[in-house]
């Protein structure tokens, strides 16, 4: 298999075709909705909404099928966003009240699988998704979701931004503090619900915090953030996908997919880092290369008029004190 079968070739297949509009879709959404998570610090939070969409996963599994699965995850993301936001207003530590949620949905998430017949593989589908495997109808239900949670957080965005960098000036800006909370948390579960379904509850994080922290090392500038952000994931899910795809049929070794998608946004987000991290290197030479350079023209500019001074001072006390 070349590159190009790798690359472009295999998305002529139909269930690659459908793998791969989810994920961009998703990646870029991600993508946006992360570099917020990233500048409010809300990494645990997202971890937490990971964990409470597992049990409406499963519920969701149990009483609909695989068509159960969206709903599912939606009301039970969803209901998590409502509970934790309410528990931060409350005044709870956001670190107890996350962890409260995470333990108490994974715990019934795990209940409820475990009543299944098919015990192991559905916890392994649940956990690590089933990116190759999704059904033609739910492309447009997982589209509409990430939409939803684009849209939600498109129409706040200057006030997210600003509630990120000031909370109190937005406060005090008269921005509703609980509204923009209540519609970022859930554009996070959105997010997740749409993940969940494709690369696993499990794996969910990856697509919404590498995409956010590559895009801060690449650029200082505010608002380049979202779009490089969605770049990187899409450019990372395809490549994950083709990877994927040519070690699998190419080189005989069966790789899962979602792991393969989010080792590959890893593999790009440590790409990136050394990057910037030599870029940054070179930089600080150079500056401190010119820093001592110009202190040296300093120097010299600055002897014939310290020998100067040194000389008429010299004939000052040899001419007995007289100018």
């Amino acid at each position: 298999m070349n590159l190009a079968d790798a690359l472009f070739g295999a998305f002529a297949l139909p269930f690659m075709a459908r793998a791969l509009v989810v994920l961009l879709v998703l990646a870029v959404v991600a993508g946006v909705v992360g570099v917020l998570v990233n500048l409010r610090g809300l990494e645990f939070i997202s971890d937490g909404l990971t964990h409470a969409v597992f049990p409406g996963l499963a519920i969701g599994l149990a009483v609909g099928g695989s068509a159960g699965l969206l709903p599912g995850a939606a009301l039970a993301a969803l209901a998590a966003a409502i509970v934790l936001t309410w528990l931060a207003r409350a005044g709870i530590a956001s670190d107890a009240a996350i962890a409260i949620v995470l333990t108490a949905t994974f715990g019934v998430g795990v209940l409820v699988v475990s009543r299944s017949d098919d015990y192991a593989g559905e916890l392994e589908a649940l956990l690590f998704g089933r990116v190759l495997t999704i059904p033609p109808g739910q492309v447009v239900p997982l589209v509409v979701v990430c939409a939803v949670a684009l849209v939600a957080v498109g129409v706040t965005l200057k006030q997210q931004v600003f509630r990120a960098f000031d909370a109190r000036g937005s406060r005090a800006a008269g921005d509703p503090g609980l509204v923009l909370d209540l519609v970022l948390n859930a554009a996070i579960a959105l997010v997740v619900v749409a993940a969940a379904a494709t690369v696993g509850s499990l794996l969910v994080l990856a697509l919404l915090i590498v995409p956010g922290a590559s895009a801060r090392l690449v650029t200082r500038r505010l608002w380049l953030l979202f779009p490089v952000a969605a770049g990187f994931a899409a450019l990372a899910s395809w490549l994950g996908l083709a990877t994927g795809f040519a070690v699998s049929v190419g080189a005989g070794v069966d790789l899962p997919t979602g792991p393969t998608v989010v080792a590959m946004f890893v593999a790009l987000y440590a790409l990136v880092l050394g990057a910037t991290s030599l870029s940054a290197g070179v930089r600080s030479t150079r500056v401190r290369s010119g820093a001592a350079a110009s202190r040296d023209q300093e120097d010299r500019g600055d002897r014939p008029a310290r020998a100067g001074a040194g000389r008429r001072v010299a004939e000052f006390f040899l001419n007995g004190g007289r100018a």
